[in-house]
């Protein structure tokens, strides 16, 4: 990760951005987006929003485009629509009822970059094309199916379809996917189950590998999805290129305990090494909930965890360019706050409502990690 890291302030908002720059046309930014202003109504919010969004395009980061764009309402069913009417922004969009824990209604995840062209496929997937690659970003994918169950099914149905229609398999090119569970203590059974028998049908076993994935609490503006799907693939990538990451000493396999993902995947390009970390809790090699309900030594395993996923990969949290924290309890907030500024000071992350799958952990962590990379044997990004 460059060691650009940047804090802007704009009226009524500010921005915490990371960059990463070795020299190429490619160079890509992370922006934290967060509200300063936390009494003004709802739709200042977002315009403050916008406005700091659109401020950075016409500045400092004039000339990068959006590839993925993730929105955390407080109250979807009252707030989405304004965001749909407002950001038209020519990329995949997430939209999600995650509450901001710092008293906002609303942050902004963005995801940047120079030299790329963007368009929408005729599948439905957004194109973010550079070199021999096209990145394909999806976002707030859901359906009206009766149950949790049904509607996962439906959607991996769906994207693979997609995947399909632009040359590519769930199994060779999906690299990261994020499944958003509306009351997940009661549907998260089912979001599994689906997934479980899908990826079977697909050739994802534990013998050949799973995805990257984040599997966490959150609501949609309609209260009967219950299941909503964001998702990242890569055409013209090589199996070679793609490899995964397990950390046992640390962590056990998922499939341990009747889940399918990956504790995270890195890929190789000739110029630069691209790390997803799923979302990560407090858990040991055995599988089992460390330090039940205490959210300070949750919070240092997780971080403990994370960290043997990015050594791994050959990174450290220097390397890292952006980071979602989700909670499980308001009240600790102010707390994991605290934790997070004092390691964390400067980095883009954003700490958000939203239950773990397993009711005993009480904090969850995602992340994004890049580094200069030199592997002639692998394409340019």
């Amino acid at each position: 990760m460059d060691e650009r890291l940047s804090h802007i302030a704009f009226e009524n908002a500010s921005a915490d951005i990371s960059c990463f720059d070795n020299g190429t046309e490619v160079k890509e930014y992370h922006a934290m987006i967060h509200v300063d202003a936390k009494r003004l109504p709802y739709s200042q919010q977002l315009e403050a929003v916008l406005n700091a969004y659109n401020q950075l395009l016409e500045g400092p980061l004039k000339g990068v485009q959006a590839v993925f764009k993730r929105y955390f309402l407080s109250d979807a069913a009252n707030q989405a629509d304004e965001v749909i009417l407002s950001d038209v922004t020519d990329c995949a969009k997430s939209i999600i009822e995650q509450a901001p824990l710092d008293g906002t209604k609303v942050a902004l995840w963005c995801y940047l970059m120079t030299g790329v062209q963007t368009s929408l496929t005729q599948s439905g997937l957004y194109e973010v094309k550079h070199g021999a690659f096209r990145h394909l970003w999806n976002g707030s994918a859901h359906n009206m199916a009766a149950n949790s169950e049904y509607q996962t099914r439906l959607l991996f149905n769906e994207y693979n379809m997609q995947l399909l229609e632009e040359g590519c398999t769930l199994e060779a090119n999906c690299i990261r996917t994020w499944l958003f569970v509306n009351d997940v203590d009661l549907n998260y059974g089912g979001v599994v189950r689906a997934r479980n028998q899908f990826f079977f049908t697909q050739g994802l076993t534990v013998h050949t590998h799973f995805i990257a994935s984040t599997g966490i609490g959150g609501r949609q503006q309609d209260p009967n999805v219950l299941s909503q799907m964001d998702n990242y693939a890569i055409a013209g990538i090589e199996k070679s290129q793609i490899h995964y990451l397990y950390a046992p000493t640390h962590l056990n396999r998922t499939s341990d305990y009747g889940v399918s993902f990956e504790r995270g995947t890195y890929i190789d390009y000739a110029d630069r090494r691209h790390v997803f970390i799923s979302g990560t809790a407090s858990i040991n090699n055995k599988g089992e909930v460390m330090y039940p309900k205490d959210i300070v030594k949750q919070t240092h395993r997780m971080w403990e965890n994370v960290e043997a996923l990015l050594k791994e990969a050959e990174c450290t949290y220097d390397d890292v360019s952006e980071m979602v924290v989700y909670l499980r309890d308001v009240a600790d907030y102010e707390l994991v706050k605290e934790m997070y500024e004092e390691r964390f000071h400067g980095k883009p992350y954003v700490i958000v409502l939203a239950p773990v799958c397993r009711p005993g952990w009480l904090v969850e962590m995602e992340c994004m990690a890049i580094k200069k990379n030199e592997k002639p044997e692998h394409p340019a990004f």
